[in-house]
């Protein structure tokens, strides 16, 4: 069954994702704030992809000098989600 959440971003520009998923099945995601573009593309590529592909592929990743980025946030969500499903 779908379902959608929202989660609260940290240390980010992004400041909200809303991610659509089905079992273990990336459905969609949408981001409020962000550099457009590459959230867009980020967006596109994970859509459809199992959880776990996507926590493997994003986990780790940072931005700058920053110690998250906005792929690590989603990753640490979807690792929410399957924690608590």
């Amino acid at each position: 069954m779908e379902q959608t959440i929202q989660y609260k971003t940290e240390g980010t520009c992004c400041k909200l994702m809303q991610v659509k998923f089905d079992g273990d099945k990336l459905v969609d995601v949408d981001f409020l704030g962000g550099c457009h573009g590459n959230l867009q593309g980020i967006k596109e590529l994970v859509k459809g992809m199992p959880i776990d592909d996507v926590i493997s592929k994003l986990s780790g990743i940072k931005c700058g000098n920053k110690p998250t980025s906005c792929p690590d946030q989603l990753a640490k969500c979807l690792s929410e989600i399957k924690a608590n499903v």
